[in-house]
């Protein structure tokens, strides 16, 4: 087994602490807990956190998990910002953000 995968078994990294303040993050880990981990990283996690995650999983996971997702739990801007990053398609970025706008919580936070 590669160091890599030695480590996703592992616990996360402190730093990661506090986007998990709900949670007992000393049971918290990347094999379990994959999909809650990513979505806290993106969603609130700093620029470390980002890095951290994008050593976790490479481009082609990430796209994945955001398609699967239809980017829910993330903002428009932070939609934008993958959209360019891991290039997917703008239509359906555009596509995704209008049906969180037109969602009951919809335009909420708009200015």
């Amino acid at each position: 087994m590669s160091n890599k995968h030695a480590q996703k078994r592992e616990c996360l990294p402190e730093f990661l602490r506090d986007l998990f303040w709900d949670y007992d993050f000393d049971d918290l880990n990347w094999q379990d807990d994959r999909d809650l981990i990513t979505l806290r990283v993106l969603a609130s996690g700093t620029w470390d956190a980002v890095k951290w995650l994008r050593d976790m999983l490479d481009d082609r996971s990430l796209r994945e998990w955001i398609i699967s997702r239809q980017g829910r739990g993330l903002s428009p801007a932070q939609l934008r910002f993958w959209e360019l990053k891991l290039r997917l398609s703008h239509k359906t970025v555009s596509v995704w953000i209008k049906l969180q706008c037109s969602g009951p919580w919809g335009g909420r936070n708009s200015s």
